[in-house]
């Protein structure tokens, strides 16, 4: 076991509410200096992994759009319908739904990508289990997090017990619990980026490069897994 994994009975808050009633305050913070900084360094680090990958797009947990139109994604769902009208108006094909019962048929999309998503999720295992069932034989899941044992992640678990109204209800994960709830899922690890090597309280610098792998200290960590159509393991680029 690599640490104790999510059981569905947990008590866990609805995370996506706060989205829903606080839809402008979340998409403000992009605005800010610091959180376009953060912001561009993320997209930056998921933007390579989407490199080749077959088409269609899909980003489960879409939010107000400002990935899916950075990253040029097809389509976006998405349970809060306040976010997504934002995610409309930056040109996003939406849907409403939860991403433990995404409403695709099976193997219609090239990639799934779930930025801090999981996080928010009441069902974790499942969503990864919807995630392989809509993809493509040749598809991939892209999965971008704060790891809960990083700086950033434990400033944010922080925050949240002090009652932010949006990391008051997040879960966060290390990089090895989300590579055994994606094998649980059907999926096998292919690739990582990391970013964010400034500790959360000091200045992000957009100029830093990319580290390919799982680096320990990143406050960002990109996963790509492919399909398993076969049994794989952890390849090289883990560094935990």
């Amino acid at each position: 076991m690599r640490g104790r994994m999510p059981k569905q009975r947990d008590q866990h808050p609805i995370g996506w509410m706060p989205f829903e009633q606080l839809a402008d305050r979340y998409d403000a913070w992009f605005e800010t200096d610091r959180g376009n900084h953060v912001f561009e360094i993320e997209v930056n680090c998921i933007r390579e992994l989407l490199k080749g990958m077959p088409r269609p797009w899909l980003e489960v947990g879409v939010g107000t759009g400002r990935f899916a139109a950075a990253l040029d994604m097809d389509e976006g769902i998405d349970p809060s319908s306040a976010v997504l009208k934002y995610a409309a108006e930056r040109g996003i094909q939406t849907r409403v739904g939860k991403a433990e019962q995404l409403p695709y048929p099976d193997h219609r999309f090239g990639i799934t990508l779930l930025v801090v998503t999981i996080c928010f999720l009441q069902d974790p295992a499942r969503a990864l289990y919807e995630c392989r069932r809509v993809l493509k034989e040749d598809g991939h899941m892209i999965l971008g997090l704060v790891p809960k044992d990083s700086q950033w992640g434990k400033l944010y678990a922080q925050k949240g017990a002090a009652g932010h109204p949006f990391y008051s209800v997040a879960r966060f994960y290390t990089t090895k619990q989300i590579i055994q709830l994606a094998e649980d899922a059907g999926f096998y690890f292919d690739r990582a980026t990391s970013c964010l090597f400034e500790p959360p309280d000091q200045d992000v610098e957009t100029h830093k490069s990319l580290h390919d792998g799982i680096e320990e200290n990143a406050g960002f960590v990109t996963m790509r897994f492919s399909v398993n159509r076969k049994h794989g393991g952890i390849n090289a680029n883990i560094r935990v």
